[in-house]
């Protein structure tokens, strides 16, 4: 009798504080007519709805929801307010804040790998690393790389010319994720893994089963505390760690072998009267600048940065540098395959700018005149963004169209849906590069439109980005044609936008 009062009164206990809780945001909500599912169970929330739920159909879920409930909607995840947002004005108000920089609780999943990087640091944090880090995307580093992107990109070329036989089909992300991860690791550490040449390289399979678990675990609420993804999924508790493991060996070792070899530049250029600006590689051209070496002659309040700082955020560029244009990469091979026309206006411009001669090294100039192309490339961005949702949080409340979002509130931005709505865009579902290119659709709210972020938090490296995409883009459409052969894509969430059904096409040489 006395263990049934206990627990009648324990019971009591936490209802009533599962109320008091929720209820200041619940307040906010009703004033902004926020609405969401009706059945919310006492301290577990809306987190039953993750019952089932997979990386594949997570768009099928929020459409669904979004349906019911309009272009805003709540959800609770146990006592985390979670607002799942695809209306642009809302778009514009968080992403333009300065004050809403922080990440909601979903990226917590990645800081046993990315630390305390660039994508998850905020506040005074991130304002200095942000400030650091932005000279490395500086117009002349930049143009130093695209003799890196010329080279993979003929790697590539080279493989493919193995499968080209016109008929049979191909899932194109795996291979083009190990030409970006062989242009990331060159460009961002300053070394060639082969990865193009060795498909079996660890530290790529580690990021695949890195990236694989934490994007189904962000799918399954229980998981998101330690000790519900330690008793709910212990096996792939272990991969994971397993994993960043080997990613963190990886680099470590890459930081420690690059500061010895810059001090031995630095002691060489002291007896030869030459500064390390001038000296020289191996093979006697002048040494490029990477990412690596940046950091490690930087320095905040004076202090040059310790390596575990060093490591967070080149293990940041590396994961945010390939995973995102090799899906960018291959939703574009894929449209292009399923759109001979655009394919051909595509090739008659590569022609145009680059002439004949495919031997030639593709230069900075080159790329930057390839206007077509980069149109192609938005829009397929807008079909089938790299990053589909990204989310805030906010540390106070925040106000859109003079009402208020309330403080601790997850918010998580449908970049997917938003470039879809016909509200915004006219045949939101029809992949036309024109919207760019001739600029169609001229009137449309810039946040509706947001592949790289937007606002003081957008993609660092977007430049980047573009430049690799346009060289491997064009790099392959003058040495095949793409055929619209294999599958449909199912676009999957995993971290970054993938396919469930694989991203599937043909090839065919060219005929000279």
């Amino acid at each position: 009798m006395l263990s049934i009062i206990v627990f009648g009164i324990v019971l009591i206990c936490l209802l009533s504080w599962d109320r008091l809780k929720r209820r200041r945001r619940n307040q906010f909500l009703k004033q902004l007519g926020i609405r969401g599912p009706w059945f919310i169970v006492p301290i577990i929330g809306d987190a039953w709805l993750g019952l089932g739920n997979d990386t594949a159909n997570v768009f099928k879920l929020f459409a669904r929801l979004g349906r019911k409930y309009g272009k805003v909607f709540r959800m609770w995840l146990f006592f985390r307010l979670m607002l799942v947002i695809s209306d642009v004005k809302y778009f514009e108000a968080i992403l333009s804040s300065p004050g809403v920089i922080r990440k909601s609780f979903i990226y917590d999943m990645l800081s046993g790998w990315l630390g305390d990087g660039l994508l998850l640091s905020y506040s005074t944090k991130w304002h200095v690393r942000r400030k650091l880090l932005t000279p490395t995307y500086h117009f002349k580093i930049l143009e130093q790389f695209v003799e890196v992107f010329d080279q993979q990109s003929r790697v590539l070329v080279k493989r493919l010319s193995t499968m080209a036989d016109g008929k049979t089909v191909y899932n194109m992300f795996p291979i083009i994720c190990l030409t970006a991860l062989d242009i990331i690791t060159e460009t961002a550490m300053g070394v060639k893994v082969n990865a193009q040449d060795h498909p079996e390289f660890a530290y790529a399979k580690a990021v695949k089963d890195a990236t694989d678990v934490i994007a189904t675990r962000a799918m399954k609420p229980i998981q998101y505390f330690h000790l519900g993804f330690l008793l709910t999924a212990f096996p792939s508790y272990l991969k994971l760690r397993k994993s960043i493991r080997i990613m963190h060996d990886f680099t470590n070792k890459v930081i420690f072998d690059r500061k010895r070899k810059i001090e031995s530049e630095r002691m060489n250029a002291k007896e030869t009267s030459l500064s390390l600006d001038d000296a020289q590689n191996d093979v006697g051209q002048k040494k490029r600048m990477t990412f690596l070496d940046v950091l490690l002659q930087s320095h905040i309040d004076g202090q040059p940065l310790k390596d575990e700082e060093i490591r967070e955020e080149v293990d940041t560029f590396m994961f945010e540098g390939h995973d995102t244009t090799t899906s960018g990469i291959s939703f574009c091979l894929y449209l292009l395959a399923r759109h001979p026309q655009v394919q051909q206006r595509v090739l008659q411009e590569i022609n145009e700018v680059m002439g004949e001669d495919k031997s030639q090294a593709v230069t900075m100039k080159d790329l930057q005149e390839l206007k077509y192309l980069e149109a192609v490339i938005k829009e397929s961005l807008r079909l089938y963004p790299s990053v589909p949702i990204i989310s805030r949080y906010t540390e106070k409340d925040i106000e859109v169209d003079g009402h208020f979002i309330p403080a601790h509130s997850n918010l998580s931005l449908l970049i997917y849906d938003v470039a879809r709505d016909p509200d915004i865009f006219s045949n939101p579902d029809d992949f036309i590069p024109e919207r760019f290119y001739q600029k169609l659709e001229q009137n449309y709210n810039p946040f509706a439109y947001t592949p790289f972020s937007a606002g003081p938090r957008n993609c660092i490296g977007q430049k980047f980005a573009m430049l690799e995409m346009k060289c491997t883009l064009s790099m392959v459409l003058r040495y095949f044609e793409l055929l619209p052969l294999g599958v449909s894509v199912v676009p999957q969430m995993n971290m970054i936008l993938r396919s469930a059904t694989g991203i599937n096409l043909g090839l065919r040489p060219r005929v000279a």
